[in-house]
């Protein structure tokens, strides 16, 4: 099971050619993908357009859903968080740090094109796809 982080599904709606964006178009129905309801959120939240809008909600839907907070997944976070900041690395978004935990805590690979999750993968373990 492969999560695609909101880096590269807006990459994909804006038509920016990327290894990660030529990956994601390939694997659209031929492989396990999932869009979690943070990811939904980020992606859903930058369209302008009504048509534009429901095109990927509809695209976004088609894919594996799952929640991605709760109780567990908040707690492992912020120790990650903890973690990774006594090794010097400040993550930028808690969003990255929950959707990085979310990964590591269900063993699922990430799909990103963000920078963020490069200390999740060198000190947490992080699953990613290569491309």
């Amino acid at each position: 099971m492969i999560l695609v982080d909101s880096s590269v599904w807006i990459d994909y709606f804006n038509g920016a050619k990327t290894s990660q964006t030529d990956w994601l178009d390939f694997s659209l129905g031929n492989a396990p993908l999932i869009a979690g309801d943070l990811i939904l959120t980020e992606v859903l939240l930058g369209f302008n357009n009504d048509k534009d809008f429901s095109i990927a909600r509809d695209l976004l839907l088609s894919v594996q859903f799952e929640p991605m907070g709760g109780q567990q997944i908040a707690l492992e976070s912020a120790m990650n968080y903890r973690f990774l900041k006594r090794k010097g690395v400040t993550v930028r978004k808690t969003i990255d740090v929950i959707i990085g935990t979310f990964c590591i805590h269900n063993q699922l690979a990430l799909l990103h094109a963000d920078r963020d999750f490069d200390p999740m993968v060198k000190f947490l373990g992080l699953e990613t796809i290569d491309t």
